[in-house]
């Protein structure tokens, strides 16, 4: 493929969102409905590696109120509160295999908040993946019947 071809490709999946953040401005994001969904934020660091490395697209899962466009959210428990996790309504395909990505894993609210966003979409969760798992917070438990898979325990 050459250098054309290849802008011309990436352009196909830049998409445009007027007014957001605030009014005036028009956003550009690139969305490709990845099957490699990463949590805010250090699962962006190794989800976008993953997806390439496996040929996939990237799926970003942010705090509430940081993607453009139509999303669909969750709010959770976390062991020092309450939050919002949020995905674009289009990010994946219903029956689309996904496979979920973070750095750690300790309770398991993030992880858990990511599967009920796809479980929303109608995604098939494969599993859940991160770098270092707390195992005496049982964050595994929660996150039951997903399979999890941590590179490092402690």
């Amino acid at each position: 493929m050459d250098t054309e071809s290849k802008l011309q490709l990436i352009k196909t999946h830049i998409r445009a969102f007027p007014d957001f953040p605030k009014e005036g401005i028009l956003f550009r994001f690139c969305s490709d409905g990845g099957s490699v969904p990463g949590l805010d934020a250090r699962g962006f660091l190794f989800g976008p590696l993953l997806a390439q490395r496996l040929g996939l697209g990237f799926v970003l899962v942010r705090k509430k109120g940081k993607l453009p466009g139509p999303t669909v959210s969750v709010s959770y428990e976390l062991e020092y509160g309450k939050s919002d996790a949020e995905v674009q309504e289009d990010a994946v395909a219903a029956g689309q295999k996904v496979l979920i990505i973070d750095d750690l894993l300790a309770t398991g609210g993030t992880m858990f908040a990511a599967c009920e966003l796809m479980r929303k979409l109608q995604a098939q969760v494969l599993g859940c993946m991160v770098v270092v798992e707390l195992k005496d917070l049982n964050g595994v438990d929660r996150l039951k019947p997903h399979k999890v898979f941590s590179l490092i325990q402690y």
